[in-house]
């Protein structure tokens, strides 16, 4: 016997996705596309204080350049590190800070206001999902300009190290890139979720900030113990930008450091969804 058409499942495209969940995506990505026009227009109306805030960032960056410089003119090697490879570590890790801070600082360190000032009712009761809208709210633009400062130093810095990374070690980079901007996202937004037990947490956040310090650090310059436990497996400092630049520098010890900081990433992710949705079950608003 012929099954009904009302009983059929959904017809689905090649991939295996549902219509419904292209259009989810879809109406998703149009929403963000809104917000980064909001956020440009947003950003050019105060150009003075866009412009500034970039002359900021690469003059702290100047400084740690400075930092290494002055370093090395007593040593030759950190460890197993030499000069430029600790100035490609360094500008690695701050490309990673700064594509986080483009896309989500802002938004995560807003979230404590939302919700001592009843706002989260609001993103609450809008067709999107929740965490998506607070997570990538406003674009930090000017992080971007900043960003792409890190680059030219990486690049710099590969040549004068010699380094002619393939296609295959660049697409690595990127996507171990990519896990280091995740795990900052989800611990970070995971700490902001103590503002729904508390009136504020801006200490707790902007003091998670303050130590990205350790990601421009080579891990070979610790000592086994508990500080290289805790920014290895609990704080995973010492993988984000590690191991995209021991990548890229050919000194990976071996295969295991990228699925280790692969794995922390989905780990980091997946305990900062479960936190999320056990805060927003125990939120009773600011008017309650």
């Amino acid at each position: 016997m012929n099954t009904p058409a009302a009983c059929s499942p959904p017809p689905s495209d090649a991939a295996g996705r549902s219509p419904a969940a292209w259009r989810r995506l879809r109406h998703h990505a149009a929403v963000y596309a809104v917000l980064c026009r909001n956020s440009l227009v947003r950003e050019m109306s105060f150009k003075v204080n866009f412009t500034l805030w970039i002359v900021v960032e690469l003059l702290w960056f100047a400084l740690q350049l400075a930092f290494v410089a002055v370093i090395y003119q007593h040593t030759e090697r950190i460890a197993t590190w030499s000069r430029w490879e600790v100035v490609l570590l360094v500008g690695a890790s701050h490309f990673i800070q700064q594509v986080f801070t483009a896309l989500f600082l802002t938004n995560c360190v807003q979230l404590s206001d939302h919700i001592r000032t009843g706002r989260l009712d609001f993103f609450l009761l809008l067709p999107v999902n929740t965490r998506f809208l607070l997570s990538v709210r406003q674009v930090d633009l000017g992080a971007f300009v900043n960003a792409a400062s890190a680059v030219v130093v990486m690049g710099y810095a590969a040549v004068r190290l010699e380094l002619e990374p393939g296609p295959a070690q660049l697409a690595g980079f990127g996507l171990l890139c990519a896990a280091g901007v995740l795990i900052h996202y989800a611990l970070m937004f995971m700490l902001t979720t103590v503002s729904f037990w508390t009136v504020q947490a801006q200490g707790i956040v902007w003091g998670y900030y303050n130590l990205f310090n350790v990601a421009r650090v080579p891990d070979a310059a610790f000592r086994p113990g508990a500080f290289k436990v805790v920014f290895t497996f609990v704080l995973p400092m010492l993988l984000v930008a590690n191991v995209p630049t021991k990548l890229l520098a050919d000194k990976l010890g071996s295969p295991l450091e990228i699925l280790l900081l692969v794995a922390l990433a989905g780990v980091c992710f997946g305990v900062s969804v479960r936190v999320w949705r056990f805060a927003v079950r125990h939120y009773t608003s600011a008017s309650s």
